[in-house]
């Protein structure tokens, strides 16, 4: 099971910091290089420079909470939030659809009936005598 994960290129775990300006106030947010990775993939969609993107979502958290408590989660959490809804085939896994395309209650919808969300059978199930009952 582990080596799935610890084969990973260790680049993608190393932490970097960028300096971004929120309304005139210059704060700085570190992530793991995946997480930069995946917050470029998004902003590309729509045209938009990574410091754009995280202004944008800074800016309508703020409008429907009123108020932002550890943005940094937030980001972590949008990062992972996208790669599951495309990975579900909720977002369009072709970077050309912007996401702003896109109708947000459509996407964050149950899927249609008959339609499952991806399912992953583990390696012990699949490999031991079928249960009886």
């Amino acid at each position: 099971m582990c080596e799935i994960f610890i084969s990973a290129d260790p680049a993608s775990y190393e932490s970097r910091t960028r300096s971004v300006r929120l309304h005139g106030v210059v704060t700085s947010i570190r992530l793991e290089q995946l997480y930069w990775v995946v917050l470029d993939e998004i902003a590309r969609r729509d045209g938009m420079t990574v410091v754009q993107l995280i202004e944008k979502l800074y800016d309508e958290l703020v409008a429907a909470r009123g108020a932002v408590g550890n943005f940094t989660s937030f980001l972590r959490v949008s990062a992972l939030r996208y790669q599951a809804l495309v990975a579900q085939g909720r977002i369009p896994a072709d970077l050309s659809i912007p996401i702003r395309s896109l109708d947000a209650r459509t996407v964050l919808q149950q899927p249609a009936p008959g339609r499952q969300l991806p399912h992953w059978e583990p390696v012990s199930r699949r490999e031991s005598a079928p249960a009886t009952r």
